[in-house]
């Protein structure tokens, strides 16, 4: 098994300047790519169901911070799963008109469960990521700051992967309060 990491993390924020009284939204997307991403496939997803291997979970976080040195943590800190349960099925309404597959893989967000019809939908569901942060100008004061994030993820081992953590930093965007 070969390398799996933490795409570019992106800081998107929704304007440059904020008011002290105003709240501050910033949405950080990343993505997990490489082996396991690449692993998590059709052909892998039966083997493990036959293998009675049907679950998969992936812990992962973000933390926002401010400053230099001595970093401050903006908004609240990211810190929860997602979890893909494969599982067989003859429902008529889940078959491709291509073939007739019989193996699914349920992806649950934030307790949310989606079912995609191709393999790469599942695993945009399951390894691509935008959270969003809004928290106080106030929080930061008066002035510019410069805003970045840390994200991680870890799973552990299954038939189809090793276990493994990534960790990545964002580079740094700036925001004016004033």
């Amino acid at each position: 098994m070969g390398e799996s990491k933490i795409s570019a993390i992106e800081l998107v924020k929704s304007k440059d300047e904020y008011l002290s009284d105003e709240n501050v939204e910033i949405n950080v997307k990343f993505s997990l790519e490489g082996d396991l991403r690449n692993a998590f496939n059709e052909a892998n997803w039966t083997k493990a169901y036959n293998n009675n291997d049907v679950s998969f979970k992936m812990k992962y976080g973000v933390k926002l911070t401010s400053g230099g040195f001595r970093k401050k943590e903006l908004g609240r800190t990211i810190d929860t799963y997602r979890k893909a349960s494969i599982f067989w099925t003859r429902n008529p309404k889940l078959v491709n008109p291509m073939k007739d597959r019989r193996i699914w893989v349920q992806v649950a967000k934030n307790f949310e469960p989606f079912i995609r019809l191709s393999e790469e939908e599942v695993r945009q569901e399951l390894f691509d990521f935008n959270e969003r942060f809004v928290f106080k100008a106030s929080d930061l004061g008066k002035g510019k700051h410069k805003i970045s994030a840390e994200a991680f993820a870890s799973w552990q081992k299954h038939d189809y992967t090793e276990p493994g953590n990534v960790k990545n930093n964002s580079s740094e965007i700036e925001i004016t309060i004033n």
